[in-house]
């Protein structure tokens, strides 16, 4: 039996290993010093939920979230045209609510079976049907050699990276995946 759930602190958290140092670190790592789930948890920087094969006793993959928004100042100016008049006059602002997905990661044992798709429309589903807060916008610092994955599922580069920069700043309009579900 597979089961999403949230990440609590003082749980332990299953075999898990995507083959990335840095992603695996966030859930498994303990010292506080370090960025990592249970810090981010403890301090309501983000909220991580784990899918997890009961059966198996692993973690297949995780996902954490933190709220984020869109901001004027540092948005490419044709993509902030763009998405300016995507929204009424009344309540374009200088910044528009986001919801930021801080990590995705699934298990090496997993990958290729369809999880990281799976998780994207989910969470697309998650904040247009049963949203909690105003968000229009998913929002990832997506690793550079992930920009395509992230790309094949709607998303759109935010910013231009710089020569040198590892991570890309992407957005979903979320407006767009109600549109496309109502026909």
């Amino acid at each position: 039996m597979v089961l999403l759930k949230r990440f609590n602190p003082n749980d332990s958290v299953k075999p898990f290993d995507c083959g990335d140092t840095d992603l695996n670190g966030f859930l498994l790592e303990d010292n506080p010093s370090v960025p990592n789930a249970k810090h981010h948890a403890n301090e309501l920087l983000a909220v991580t939920y784990l899918i997890e094969d009961e059966e198996r006793m692993q973690t297949i993959a995780y996902f954490s979230l933190l709220n984020d928004k869109i901001e004027r100042e540092i948005t490419d100016n044709s993509v902030w045209n763009r998405l300016s008049r995507e929204i009424p006059n009344i309540k374009r602002r200088k910044s528009q609510p986001a919801v930021k997905i801080g990590r995705l990661a699934v298990s090496s044992a997993y990958q290729g079976q369809g999880w990281g798709p799976r998780i994207i429309s989910f969470l697309k589903q998650w904040f247009t049907e049963k949203n909690k807060t105003g968000c229009r916008y998913i929002t990832v610092d997506a690793l550079a050699e992930k920009v395509g994955f992230y790309e094949k599922y709607g998303f759109k580069v935010l910013v231009t990276p710089q020569e040198g920069d590892e991570t890309v700043l992407m957005y979903y309009d979320l407006k767009k995946f109600v549109a496309s579900n109502a026909k």
